[in-house]
C-alpha cells in the first residue's frame, strides 16, 4: 500500500555545503527527514501528535545515491512517497530534486520500525495505516 507522494521546498544553506559549495552528503539524510516530517503533517498528523499517543518510528534502514550535486543556494525539492510494509513497517522514498531544470540531486530511501514507549515493535496505528491506503 503506498501513500501520495508529497514535495517539501527548501533552499541550500551555506553551513550545509563543503569547501567547494557542494551539499555535504550527510545533509541528503537531514532533507529526507524534513521530507517525512512534511509528509505526514501533510497527511494530517506529525511525529509529536504520534509519540504523544505512545509510537515512535525510528529509522532501521537508510539509503542514498547521490547523482548530482546541489549547492549554496538552490532551491532543492524533497519528493516523499510512503509505503506500508508491515503492519510494523514503514518505507520512505525519497527524490532531492534540483527545482531549476528538475534534475534529481540523490535519491534513496528510510524504512521505520515503529516501537511502543518500552522500545517493542507495536502496530502503526490505524490512523497511519489510513494514509497510506
Amino acid at each position: 500500500m503506498t501513500g501520495a507522494q508529497r514535495t517539501a521546498r527548501v533552499r541550500v544553506r551555506y553551513a550545509e555545503t563543503d569547501r567547494m559549495g557542494v551539499v555535504y552528503y550527510a545533509n541528503y539524510l537531514v532533507w529526507f527527514e524534513v521530507g517525512r516530517t512534511e509528509w505526514l503533517r501533510d497527511a494530517g498528523w506529525t511525529y509529536r501528535d504520534m509519540e504523544r499517543e505512545g509510537v515512535s518510528l525510528p529509522v532501521i534502514e537508510a539509503r542514498c545515491e547521490y547523482r548530482q550535486p546541489a549547492r549554496y543556494d538552490d532551491e532543492i525539492d524533497i519528493r516523499t512517497q510512503a509505503t506500508l510494509l508491515t503492519p510494523v513497517r514503514v518505507r520512505f522514498d525519497y527524490e532531492v530534486v534540483l527545482a531549476a531544470g528538475g534534475a534529481v540531486a540523490a535519491a534513496g530511501h528510510t524504512i521505520h520500525a515503529a516501537l511502543d514507549p518500552g522500545g517493542r515493535p507495536c502496530r502503526l496505528p490505524a490512523r497511519v495505516r489510513d494514509m497510506l491506503t
